[in-house]
């Protein structure tokens, strides 16, 4: 799912062999390249300025490379509304006067896209998500990036970047994962698809507290919402249950995390596996999954 593809188009260059997944994030730039595969390499650049993070990634990869983004969570927002009754070539303009209100970007200056849901609630009302960011901002990355080097295929968010860790399966697959120090995030993904998507608010430090720390709340807040994303997912979207959770929460104590989650659920709960070259480079999970951009397909 790409956020930024209209304003890629005025960037269009020849593309690379290699493909390296860019995270932006406010105190740091991670990256990540996947390919060739004698080239495996992740790195945290603690900058706060992009363009001189920018400039060490090209420093150590070399210039030409393609790159897939993912933006933080404060530099976009997600919102459900109801899919505009117009021509589907008038849906992005149509959204941006349907969302201003809900978003703090105006709709003179908002770059969008929408995500229908594979499945729509009982009562016939379609649903969509608007994935909205400020444009001048966007215009602002695609420039640092382009004159540093680089060839942008998408700029994303982190629910499609980690999305592409989870295989294809015809059955579901309930995904807990943290990007950076932002909020939890569950994804529900079947059949290379992201059927649904919550962040968890309140739990962004969980990678910071003990096993005594975890189990005063923290441990039955995850749980509490893993359960209401399933009820929701078999209920109301009427799928059949989840065959497996999936957790990649980089931290000292992310197996006690998953055994206890496991306790309180009767499906099996996993670390989640990182793909073969990247097994010692969790903290990256999300920049990897940016990196293999383009096997899950943005519905929902």
């Amino acid at each position: 799912m790409s956020l930024i593809t209209k304003i890629n188009k005025l960037f269009t260059k020849k593309k690379s062999t290699q493909v390296i997944g860019i995270s932006l994030q406010p105190s740091c730039l991670d990256f990540c390249s996947t390919t060739p595969p004698e080239r495996l390499v992740c790195q945290r650049i603690s900058k706060t300025d992009l363009n001189a993070s920018l400039n060490d990634v090209a420093d150590e990869i070399g210039g030409g490379s393609s790159c897939n983004i993912i933006l933080s969570v404060d530099q976009y927002q997600i919102v459900q509304v109801e899919k505009p009754k117009v021509p589907d070539a008038e849906v992005n303009g149509a959204l941006k006067f349907q969302v201003k209100d809900l978003v703090p970007y105006g709709a003179d200056n908002m770059v969008l896209d929408y995500f229908d849901g594979p499945t729509q609630l009982s009562g016939g009302i379609a649903k969509i998500n608007v994935v909205c960011a400020d444009l001048t901002a966007m215009r602002k990355i695609v420039e640092q990036v382009t004159e540093n080097g680089f060839d942008i295929n998408v700029i994303t968010t982190p629910e499609f970047a980690y999305a592409q860790l989870i295989p294809f399966s015809e059955a579901a697959t309930l995904l807990v994962c943290q990007h950076a120090q932002e909020d939890l995030l569950i994804l529900i993904i079947k059949q290379g698809r992201i059927y649904f998507q919550r962040r968890i608010r309140g739990l962004s430090q969980i990678s910071q507290r003990s096993e005594e720390e975890l189990t005063m709340g923290a441990i039955d807040t995850l749980s509490l919402e893993i359960q209401r994303s399933t009820d929701y997912f078999e209920r109301q979207l009427k799928q059949a249950p989840i065959k497996g959770i999936e957790v990649i929460i980089p931290m000292k104590n992310e197996a006690f995390l998953v055994r206890k989650i496991s306790e309180n659920t009767n499906v099996a709960v996993n670390l989640l596996s990182m793909p073969e070259g990247f097994e010692d480079k969790r903290e990256f999970a999300g920049t990897v999954g940016a990196a293999r951009l383009g096997n899950v397909e943005a519905v929902a």
